[in-house]
């Protein structure tokens, strides 16, 4: 069993690399986002939210392949995949209504 050590914590964050930095700013704007979905800031139509998603999903994904997991990885694929989907969908609704 292992101590939590604020001390330990603090040491891993202050060695934290580019990739690592790149990543978590990735998953700040996948969380950022989907909050301001969730209080009604962002709208699921709004082409934004599919670029912010798919701007998320490749910071992540950039920082996968210097600290690689299969699971992250595949999760990151199909969310860049379906916000490249709900943006093409959006931008055509956006087309049609002008």
């Amino acid at each position: 069993m292992s101590n939590f050590s604020t001390t330990q914590l603090i040491s891993d964050f202050s060695s934290l690399g580019l990739s690592d930095v790149v990543g978590f700013t990735g998953v700040a704007l996948l969380i950022g986002t989907y909050g301001a979905l969730q209080i009604g800031r962002m709208s699921a139509d709004d082409p934004l939210y599919s670029i912010l998603n798919a701007l998320a999903a490749l910071l992540i994904l950039f920082s996968l392949f210097f600290s690689f997991n299969a699971a992250s990885f595949v999760i990151e694929i199909f969310w860049f995949i379906i916000s490249i989907i709900g943006l093409l969908r959006a931008l055509r609704a956006r087309k049609s209504q002008s």
